[in-house]
């Protein structure tokens, strides 16, 4: 066999490699700076708890580390080529773990030392990052912060923070066990081999897997060969079989079901990501039943892709209303039919829920209201059941006046569907909608047989064509009609055309003797009765809140975006009015309200996650004091402070009664 000679790979557990004695790592110049941020630390903590939980025979893979030899004579420093961030990250963790345990256990507080520190120089760390920086990441690292940088702002500072933030004494063993699961393969480079060559070809992209590509492999992943062919088989190809193309929807939609969270598409990820947090380390025996789930889920997204296939005619056709909307909606949909083949929601109480989800839909199209980030909201208002359901889609559905006025002048959305509904017809193969008052009359056309087009005055050939896409002007015509219908006046119309038609509101305009702005504004109304009392709003509410969000829908965002000072117009809680305009002040203030109104859920929800509430300032940061025995750390980034935010008022039952009001300036964020 041939060997390779200028590239030497090794797969090595990372902490013994860390910790050998002869490690030392120094960052090239050229290098960019640190860029992890919260979140990056948030998913490397989440996986070493997951691989820490699991058996011994799991472990959790970096990917590779490329390093070449220091050029300096007699230096046996690794230069680090790619690798960077995660060492980086790697070593802050470490630190944040040595420094809650230095004075409870010394023992583990010195293994964790040998990781951080060079040998032949304990006052230096083993990695030594660009210049510029080093001395601010060495401080992190070795503790020694002067008082005067307390509130300094660096990326070394904010992701050390959160894992001090995050760690608790109990768990710290844990946490170390996790930490020595983790391997990667060390890629070293001999003196003439391509760095930038190899670099490229690691970080090539060629086709990037899809989200449930990812899913796929992560669920199989860890599994022997005969438990990946029996989850292969009897879950994964019966899923695919269901949802073909939309798979990737499927995943998404069952994610915002089980969730009832937004679930961002972000690059090929975002539904990955989701899944993963959802499901961290499935064993056999629980994977097999999330599996069953799943494709019980799957089995009801192939009839809502084809409602033909729905057992019942009547489902069918609700199930086919829906999809005149897409796809939105879907995981409410899902549930709700779940609980009807269950057998815990009646055939009427689930056409009831289709209808109200049309209603919704169909009244914020109709008034320009838009619909999306709607569905995972009701998602958690079906899990306090039927009527909870019901008020959380009145709150957000348009009032009948609304409907009215836009209906009057505004074009109508979905117009066959709704046409077709009012008329009683379910199959719209064959018909066209048809403008009474054409879109472009001719010059002959005529509403009434005396007067021609040309012959209208400006202001009467404007008010036509301003209500030429209203409900009033527009009906359902067969198609072997349209043609016919094409260049006619309207008592041409009206006398040879549309008493031939199958459609009955077409045919009840041979009853119109002109048309006129006149008529088209009597046929609105009529019309509009019509669907405010086929899409009803349901039981009327005191709000109408179109211009809130719920806190647990406000948007996630990383770092400090450009204008996050004024992003929230105003807060809603529990029916007070907040001047609040930033997350730093909601996350102090929600805190503090909390803390007096509902105490124990603050403590319960600090303690589970590991903060923000500690009984002393442990670390440099930005702190605030609850009383003289609790502390609030206040050193987060805005998605992880709006996350707390929303965390805490879960946990104390608050959330479903705090609303956001985006500004301006945060709705284009």
């Amino acid at each position: 066999m041939v060997t390779a000679t200028n590239v030497d790979a090794t797969a090595v557990n990372t902490i013994g490699w860390l910790s050998d004695t002869e490690t030392s790592i120094v960052v090239p110049v050229y290098q960019r700076q640190y860029r992890w941020d919260i979140g990056g630390c948030e998913q490397l903590l989440a996986d070493i708890r997951a691989v820490a939980a699991s058996d011994d025979r799991h472990t959790h893979f970096l990917a590779s580390i490329l390093s070449t030899r220091s050029s300096e004579a007699g230096s046996t420093e690794l230069v680090l080529i790619d690798g960077q961030q995660r060492i980086t990250t790697l070593m802050l963790l470490v630190a944040a773990l040595q420094h809650t345990v230095r004075d409870s256990d010394p023992a583990l507080a010195a293994e964790l030392q040998r990781v951080l520190v060079r040998r032949d120089d304990p006052t230096r760390t083993k990695l030594r990052p660009h210049r510029a920086w080093a001395e601010v990441f060495e401080s992190v690292v070795l503790d020694r912060r002067t008082e005067g940088e307390r509130m300094r702002a660096s990326r070394f500072d904010d992701n050390y923070a959160f894992f001090r933030s995050q760690i608790r004494i109990d768990e710290a063993p844990q946490i170390w066990r996790g930490l020595q699961k983790l391997e990667h393969v060390a890629i070293t480079l001999g003196a003439d081999a391509n760095a930038q060559q190899i670099f490229e070809s690691l970080n090539s992209t060629g086709e990037p897997l899809r989200d449930h590509e990812l899913i796929h492999n992560y669920v199989l992943m860890g599994l022997s060969h005969e438990e990946q062919r029996e989850i292969e088989d009897e879950y994964w190809l019966p899923i695919e079989r269901n949802t073909g193309d939309a798979i990737g929807g499927f995943w998404r939609h069952l994610l915002v079901m089980t969730t009832g969270r937004e679930v961002t598409v972000a690059g090929e990820r975002g539904v990955y990501d989701a899944f993963r947090a959802e499901f961290p380390r499935l064993d056999l025996r629980t994977l097999r039943a999330h599996a069953a789930e799943w494709r019980e889920f799957s089995d009801i997204y192939r009839i809502l892709l084809d409602p033909a296939q729905a057992p019942g005619e009547r489902i069918a056709r609700q199930l086919a209303y829906v999809n005149t909307f897409g796809r939105g909606m879907y995981p409410l949909v899902m549930r709700a039919y779940r609980d009807h083949t269950r057998g815990a929601l009646t055939e009427d109480a689930f056409v009831e829920t289709l209808e109200h989800i049309q209603s919704l839909l169909l009244r914020r199209a109709t008034v320009g209201v838009p619909t999306d980030r709607l569905v995972a909201r009701l998602c958690r208002a079906r899990e306090g059941g039927q009527e909870a359901l019901e008020h959380a889609i009145a709150r957000i559905t348009p009032s009948d006046e609304r409907v009215r006025v836009a209906l009057k002048y505004s074009d109508l959305p979905h117009a066959a569907y709704v046409l077709g509904r009012i008329a009683g017809v379910d199959d719209l193969t064959g018909l066209d909608v048809e403008h009474v008052f054409p879109l472009a009359p001719s010059d002959d056309w005529s509403g009434d047989g005396e007067r021609a087009w040309r012959d209208y005055t400006d202001d009467e050939q404007n008010s036509h064509r301003a209500l030429a896409q209203t409900i009033g002007n527009i009906t359902l015509l067969e198609q072997s009609l349209t043609e016919r219908a094409l260049d006619a006046s309207f008592p041409e119309k009206r006398d040879d055309i549309y008493p031939g038609s199958a459609v009955s509101t077409t045919r009840e305009l041979a009853e119109v003797t002109s048309w006129s702005t006149a008529a088209i504004a009597a046929r609105t109304a009529d019309l509009t009765r019509r669907v405010l009392e086929i899409w009803r709003r349901p039981a009327a509410v005191a709000i109408d809140d179109d211009g809130l969000t719920p806190i647990l829908d406000a948007k996630r965002r990383r770092g400090w975006p450009r204008g996050w000072q004024r992003e929230f117009e105003y807060v809603e809680y529990r029916g007070e009015h907040w001047e609040v305009y930033d997350i730093k002040y909601l996350f102090n203030r929600i805190f503090k309200r909390l803390w007096a109104d509902a105490r124990p859920a603050v403590e319960s929800f600090s303690a589970r996650r590991g903060g923000p509430l500690y009984d002393a300032q442990s670390w440099n940061g930005a702190w605030d004091e609850l009383d003289p025995e609790h502390f609030l750390y206040m050193g987060w980034d805005s998605k992880y402070m709006l996350t707390a935010v929303q965390g805490v008022l879960d946990e104390a039952g608050f959330a479903s009664e705090v609303f956001v009001k985006y500004s301006y300036i945060g709705a284009a964020m």
